[in-house]
């Protein structure tokens, strides 16, 4: 689906609406552009029916040829009396689902056999609603016939719904709240309106405009203040033509199916696909028609292209500056660097000369725990002291109780003889080593 901002640049195109009226044809040459819509002519055929058909064909084909539009198909809008409008709520149905779910209850939307009628079906804008048209088969091939037999190619046989939906979209944008548009025919009023309970609504009524509005209303659950408008007050109006000049406005406003069935035909690939007309029977327009389009959606493309490459510019000047701010500000980041590995240096010195100041500490508060757990008349002769262990040799009265007051203190633990006691001139000998309690067991001191 095309996004909405892109529509009204590709509406670019020519497009030739009929309406059969009656016993009259009312046809509208439309051009249609971003810009807006020229009305390039507007003719009618008066009682067509009973005229040979290659003379009428004729006159309708000299005013293509004056218009240079003889290349174009026409679109054909059927009666809104002779096509049955239904619409669908297929919630969930993909768009690739959707043909054939509307075929399997195609059959219970109208009265006629299977094999007797034509159908077209499309899904309303982004909405779960599918719009389709059903019309006798015996009737459209009698139309196709008698185009035929004029001279005139034709594009597609549509239904007024269609054509309206499509036109109010192409350069303009109907109103978002709602609304509802009144178009009288020759024996009655057409009403069409649009509203959030009923994304289209399509009837012909023949009962008086006040009866037709109020029971248009309320279809589509408007609020009763509403006011209805006439639909070529919605549709694009020409460029060039005044809505003040009444003459102008009065013979546009008579032929507003026609011409939103112009423009419509003008951008196909914009409208509904909505055609009652078999595929194989369908009379397609020139390529040409589309070289506009085309040349537009290269221009889109190539601006597209410009765009990604400006991105990946504007990435790559950025990484060029800030490789150049880094290289700048990398003498500045080594020196913090030195400074910090400096700072590291100086604290592992400081915590080393800490270590040794608390080293002698404890070594003096070990020495002084032995001369609190040896008294006199108990001696040494002699003491090593490691950051682990401490060995002491000398005499006592008893040596045995040593060991028990050693491990007493906090400063000592595992305390053992490191040889037996010997009995000495008043005394024991002894000789005892024991761990030092509570220092880190690193090795020897240094």
């Amino acid at each position: 689906m095309i996004p909405d901002g892109l529509r009204k640049w590709l509406a670019i195109g020519t497009g030739v609406g009929i309406e059969i009226r009656g016993a009259d044809l009312h046809a509208v040459i439309a051009k249609v552009r971003p810009s807006g819509v020229d009305l390039r002519s507007a003719v009618t055929i008066e009682n067509f029916r009973e005229r040979p058909a290659a003379e009428w064909g004729a006159e309708f084909t000299a005013v293509l040829r004056k218009r240079g539009a003889t290349h174009l198909p026409a679109h054909i809008l059927l009666p809104r009396d002779e096509v049955i409008v239904r619409q669908l709520a297929l919630p969930g149905v993909t768009d690739q689902d959707l043909q054939a779910a509307v075929r399997f209850q195609i059959d219970a939307l109208h009265p006629y056999g299977e094999d007797d009628v034509l159908y077209t079906a499309a899904r309303v804008g982004r909405t779960s609603t599918v719009l389709i048209g059903i019309t006798r088969r015996d009737l459209l091939e009698n139309y196709l016939n008698l185009f035929t037999g004029a001279g005139i190619k034709v594009a597609s046989f549509t239904f007024s719904a269609a054509a309206i939906y499509s036109a109010l979209r192409l350069v303009t944008a109907p109103p978002a709240d709602g609304f509802l548009a009144l178009q009288p025919t020759g024996d009655g009023v057409e009403a069409y309106g649009e509203s959030a309970a009923r994304p289209v609504f399509s009837a012909s009524f023949a009962a008086s405009e006040q009866r037709a509005r109020a029971m248009a209303a309320s279809e589509l659950r408007l609020p009763p203040e509403s006011e209805p408008v006439a639909l070529i007050d919605l549709l694009p109006y020409p460029r060039g033509a005044s809505r003040e000049n009444e003459e102008y406005h009065s013979a546009l406003t008579e032929r507003a199916l026609p011409y939103a069935t112009a423009l419509s035909a003008a951008c196909p690939r914009l409208a509904l696909p909505l055609n009652l007309l078999p595929e194989a029977m369908r009379d397609s327009v020139s390529r040409l028609l589309f070289v506009p389009t085309m040349i537009l959606a290269g221009v889109l493309a190539i601006l597209l292209v410009l765009a990604a490459l400006q991105g990946a510019y504007q990435r790559r000047q950025y990484l060029a500056t800030l490789n150049a701010e880094i290289v700048k500000l990398q003498p500045a980041v080594s020196r913090a660097a030195a400074i910090d590995k400096s700072m590291e240096i100086a604290r592992q010195r400081t915590k080393l000369l800490d270590d040794f100041r608390r080293r002698s500490k404890n070594d003096m508060d070990a020495i002084n725990e032995l001369t609190h757990l040896l008294p006199p008349p108990a001696w040494l002769s002699q003491l090593d002291l490691s950051r682990t262990t401490i060995n002491i040799a000398g005499e006592a009265e008893q040596a045995a109780p040593l060991l028990k007051q050693i491990d007493s203190s906090k400063l000592f633990e595992d305390s053992e003889f490191t040889m037996p006691m010997a009995r000495v001139t008043g005394g024991e000998a002894f000789r005892i080593r024991a761990s030092r309690e509570g220092v880190p067991k690193e090795g020897p001191a240094r």
